[in-house]
């Protein structure tokens, strides 16, 4: 039976549409059909079918928001010992949190932890886990300066063995992003794992804007957390945060009210429309855990905070419907909020024809937000699994 969801504002990725419905046939998203006219006259007229109706009772009915920074959930964080059991059950810790898409992260760590992640998400990907994109790999070849959480004693310069693996992966995975700072990858490394299709990201990086337009121009497309790790934007070097806001690439952006000011998301939003939200999601995501480890560190959660024992930000306690929430309230338009957890994630990731759109002949992954924000009702493929 064709299902009609009714009673809800309709976001289909770029158009929020008041007073909508949205039709859903074999869990992909239908096109509207007319039914027969009463009276008289035959022939056709507007309006849907009526099918089994979902009425929803106010809000925003929207594509499920894609996550593409997701370092862990239940407990569990994304590190040398996961499995695609492991990757599936964060895949549906998160789904359960809004995101029925997601890239699980794994931070800065060994070649061997590497190969192993890799490794897991390639099965992953082989079985098909339901809301798995593929995989981010943030370090280990990043700048020690603009360090932030990852293990010093882990980051270093890109290989030949490094990039051989990566680009295996590249072949292998949905989608692969890959964090890196210029200062630890050469151009022509970046460049090769472009030309693979890997979504290079830039980040937790001192570099100077020439060498971030350098990387750019290599082929680097995104910036991983805008604002944090990063040089920052000044009167005459603009650094990574200028380079961001002034080039053709895409950019994560960590809205907790916590990692960035609003009125530095405010200029951001103004100067960019390829910003995207990710929840930097821990361990802690899906749980009441209060602390957790990081490469045998203590990672505290306190006060909406995820930080180490000296207090430095360590990911965030974030998911992105309250991320979504946080934009509106730092007076982000709803539309644009919204895109930013659904079609702009698709665009970064090039799957803009499969993903973060509801028009007809997607499928149907979808959640439900109330007034407030608050999340109301997720489904994959037109089944409800909250």
């Amino acid at each position: 039976m064709p299902q009609l969801f009714t009673g809800a504002a309709v976001f289909d990725g770029t158009t929020l549409t008041e007073g909508a419905s949205l039709r859903v046939e074999d869990g992909r998203v239908a096109a509207p059909k007319s039914g027969p006219k009463s009276g008289p006259e035959s022939g056709p007229e507007s309006g849907p079918v009526p099918g089994d109706e979902v009425r929803l009772g106010g809000g925003i009915l929207a594509p499920g928001f894609l996550d593409l920074q997701v370092n862990g959930a239940g407990g569990r964080m994304v590190d040398g010992s996961c499995t695609a059991d492991m990757l599936a059950e964060m895949c549906a810790t998160h789904a359960q949190l809004g995101a029925t898409g997601i890239l699980p992260t794994l931070i800065t760590d060994t070649a061997e932890a590497t190969a192993n992640v890799i490794a897991a998400g390639i099965a992953a990907a082989q079985r098909q886990v339901p809301g798995f994109l593929g995989l981010h790999l943030e370090g280990p070849h990043l700048d020690p300066r603009r360090k932030g959480a990852h293990d010093p004693s882990l980051i270093r310069p890109m290989t030949e063995a490094d990039l051989t693996r990566l680009l295996d992966a590249a072949g292998r995975l949905p989608s692969l992003m890959v964090t890196l700072a210029p200062e630890s990858a050469a151009p022509e490394q970046i460049a090769r794992l472009a030309a693979a299709g890997v979504i290079v990201s830039l980040g937790h990086s001192d570099c100077s804007h020439a060498q971030a337009a350098a990387a750019i121009a290599a082929g680097a497309c995104c910036v991983t957390h805008l604002f944090n790790a990063m040089s920052q934007l000044g009167n005459r070097d603009p650094g990574l945060v200028g380079a961001a806001l002034t080039q053709p690439v895409h950019a994560g952006l960590i809205a907790d009210g916590i990692h960035v000011a609003p009125e530095t998301i405010r200029v951001a939003i103004a100067a960019s429309d390829r910003l995207f939200l990710v929840s930097d999601a821990m361990a802690a995501a899906g749980s009441t855990l209060t602390e957790f480890t990081l490469n045998n560190r203590r990672i505290l959660r306190r006060d909406g905070r995820l930080t180490l024992e000296d207090g430095t930000l360590a990911g965030a306690d974030l998911t992105l419907p309250r991320a979504v929430g946080v934009m509106i309230g730092f007076g982000t338009r709803p539309e644009v909020a919204l895109s930013m957890a659904t079609s702009r994630p698709a665009a970064c990731l090039g799957r803009s024809d499969q993903l973060g759109h509801l028009t007809p002949g997607r499928v149907a992954d979808m959640v439900h937000l109330s007034a407030d924000g608050t999340l109301q009702g997720v489904w994959r493929a037109g089944q409800r699994i909250l």
